[in-house]
């Protein structure tokens, strides 16, 4: 009907006839939109029969409160609905507080490592310098890629079939990453000791390279926890952005302790320790 008088019949567009179920779920509606490019779509029941419509701008609001929703999930708190300004006192700490007790626990965890390794620490203090350092960097690389892997989902950049070709790159990823993290940690301690600022004592170089080497232990495990989460999450049909930031953080604070004291005991045994 909008078509052109003089225009041919097989030239005219032929797309397919999009529909969404009354009872699907909001997001499955949205990603409709944006394959198809409408502005608008039936809504119809079993059956076909239509029931009404939905229209571009109700998808900007649920796209908004779908992107919403993930991003306090990746932040380490229960969504909220509702304004920050409006929300009530109480319930702003309900939905904090229950995330921050989990993460709590987890670090407990960590408590429990060190605790592991008090011995090796008591003879060989000049580790226990590097462990902010080692620990941080394995959970600020988790966090990188649990946040890439989990927009990636949401966009349906990739799939749970992808999770191999993922962990493949994400490997590849860890390793370069902690290897030039590493280097410079290594570069570090050797000028630290020359330079004569902090005596690492008679085996700087053997401590050097235990900090490098754990810098890119830590780190890939770093990037394979965080990459991998997401799908394992989704796998079991939970949502991706629970495996927040600060969850993997926790995770690679309990394990980084135990790569970093691991390589430590391999590299300073019968010197330092």
């Amino acid at each position: 009907m909008r078509a052109e008088p003089e225009a041919r019949i097989g030239d005219l567009e032929d797309r397919p006839v999009v529909t969404v179920l009354a009872t699907d779920d909001r997001e499955p509606m949205a990603e409709a939109f944006r394959k198809y490019d409408r502005i608008a779509l039936p809504v119809v029941a079993e059956g076909g029969r239509m029931l009404g419509i939905v229209t571009i701008d109700d998808v900007l609001d649920v796209i908004q409160s779908e992107t919403t929703e993930d991003i306090h999930r990746i932040g380490g708190l229960e969504a909220i609905d509702t304004p920050y300004d409006t929300t009530p006192f109480l319930t702003l700490l309900k939905k904090r507080g229950t995330w921050l007790s989990v993460l709590f626990l987890g670090e407990l965890l960590t408590a429990t490592a060190m605790g592991r390794f008090e011995h090796e620490i008591e003879r060989a203090v000049v580790l226990a310098m590097f462990i902010p350092l080692i620990i941080s960097s394995g959970g600020n690389s988790g966090s990188q890629a649990a946040t890439l892997i989990i927009r990636a989902m949401a966009l349906s950049e990739i799939t749970l079939a992808d999770w191999w070709r993922v962990m493949r790159r994400e490997i590849a990823s860890g390793l370069t990453l902690g290897a030039w993290l590493g280097t410079i940690g290594l570069a570090r301690v050797v000028l630290w000791q020359r330079l004569g600022w902090v005596d690492y004592g008679h085996h700087a170089w053997l401590v050097a390279i235990t900090v490098c080497l754990s810098l890119i232990g830590v780190v890939t495990f770093g990037t394979l926890a965080g990459s991998m989460l997401p799908f394992l999450l989704r796998r079991v049909g939970l949502d991706p952005a629970t495996s927040s930031a600060p969850f993997v953080a926790t995770l690679v604070d309990v394990t980084g302790l135990v790569i970093y004291f691991g390589i430590a005991a391999a590299v300073l045994g019968g010197t330092v320790l």
